[in-house]
């Protein structure tokens, strides 16, 4: 732009010298004269700072370009590297950034970021169908590890384990049941199942309810029962509210879709939460990814309704929610996820099930709320649970005993 504005600047101004030297010299009042050099100063500043301005511009851009590209290259490493550790997560077919189960998980790879030097990416996965051509994606670029989010991950997982034996794999929620086989030939060196037991944390969301509920009727508004922590987290509230109080009415409802909606359809979660308030509910649990932070939301609208998140301090991660968050129902995952690559790293990688810790957030802006013989009986039951003299009746894959029943 400026090469061309140049010489038009240059042959506007000589066509105006070789008139001013034609034309006949007359006297013209000393206002037409000072007006129009004004004139001509303003023009011809206005016309400078214009191709400075131009020139400025595209200099810019000329210097990002290439900037921008050089910072590319010097950002892009390789994986196939020994001296390079790199790490790639793939979420099942909810985002990233789901506020819970998903994001927690990302920001356990984020950790080996800062803490291990690890070069860190993502990719969230649209259709179920794509699982096997997503973690590839990671494999084949030479990554070191690879994280898969979610239970319905699992058989993919799985066959890219069998296919990148050179590749350590963390499956989040994902039991690994050849551990269990007298078959060996199944078993699996790269393949490390992180699981949580989610009863325990359902079973003190539950007794947290059920003491701070004045109706004596809480619910639930869950994902798909397709998915067994889902199941273990509703089973262990029901149960730990009914150990507090055994006539305590439950509302508890599954999304009805499949895996590809179950999680991320908030509209759903808060239309449910709405049927259960209305039907005198004053405690709602939401476990369900965007399932139940739309549930959560939507009790925050109802003055006196308490709330309890799921998977993570969701105090942190869903500030809609604050008017009833009371508490959330956590899998430590951020932790168990850094925790096995690190262990990867450091060549210590432990193949079959590993078991992350559960518990209660904290209370937060309802510290003060919560009456200290809750916390108490809350810290007694807890401690019951961890040395296992208190059960969640919850059976995996079996019949759960019913504390509720008389």
């Amino acid at each position: 732009m400026y090469k061309k504005l140049v010489p038009l600047f240059a042959l506007l101004l000589l066509a105006t010298l070789v008139l001013a030297a034609c034309t006949p010299a007359t006297q013209e009042p000393a206002a037409t004269v000072a007006a129009t050099e004004a004139m001509t100063e303003e023009a011809t500043e206005a016309m400078t700072e214009e191709v400075t301005e131009v020139m400025t511009e595209e200099a810019t851009e000329v210097m990002e370009e290439p900037t921008e590209a050089a910072t590319e290259v010097m950002e892009e490493k390789d994986c196939s590297s020994p001296d390079v550790f790199c790490v790639g997560l793939v979420t099942d077919v909810g985002e990233v950034d789901d506020k819970s189960f998903n994001q927690s998980a990302w920001e356990g790879v984020q950790q080996a970021e800062t803490d291990l030097d690890a070069t860190v990416k993502f990719i969230e996965t649209q259709d179920a169908k794509d699982y096997a051509a997503n973690i590839d994606l990671f494999a084949t670029d030479g990554y070191d590890v690879i994280v898969t989010v979610g239970f319905a991950l699992g058989e993919a997982t799985l066959e890219a384990a069998t296919k990148y034996p050179e590749i350590d794999f963390i499956g989040v929620d994902q039991f690994q049941g050849w551990q269990f086989s007298e078959d060996t030939a199944d078993d699996f060196t790269n393949v490390s199942g992180l699981i949580f037991p989610e009863d325990k944390a359902g079973f003190l969301a539950g007794a947290l309810a059920a003491m701070m509920s004045k109706s004596g009727k809480i619910a639930a508004v869950l994902g798909t029962d397709l998915v067994p922590p889902v199941v273990a987290f509703k089973e262990g509230y029901e149960n730990g509210a009914c150990y507090i109080n055994p006539a305590i009415i439950h509302l508890s409802t599954y999304h009805p879709g499949g895996l590809d909606v179950a999680f991320t359809d908030p509209e759903w979660g808060a239309s449910i939460a709405r049927q259960a308030l209305d039907q005198g509910a004053d405690v709602v649990f939401g476990a369900g990814g965007k399932t139940g932070n739309g549930a959560i939301i939507e009790v925050a609208s109802q003055e006196g309704a308490y709330c309890i998140g799921v998977d993570s301090d969701q105090w942190g991660t869903v500030p809609e929610a604050h008017a009833c968050l009371i508490s959330s129902a956590m899998k430590l995952i951020i932790p168990g996820v850094f925790g096995l690559i690190q262990a990867s790293q450091e060549g210590s990688f432990p193949a079959g099930n590993f078991f992350g810790e559960t518990g209660l957030a904290p209370f937060h802006d309802f510290d003060s709320v919560v009456p200290q013989d809750v916390k108490d009986r809350l810290t007694e039951i807890d401690a019951a649970l961890k040395d296992g003299s208190q059960l969640t009746g919850y059976v995996p894959g079996g019949v759960s005993e019913d504390f509720c029943k008389p």
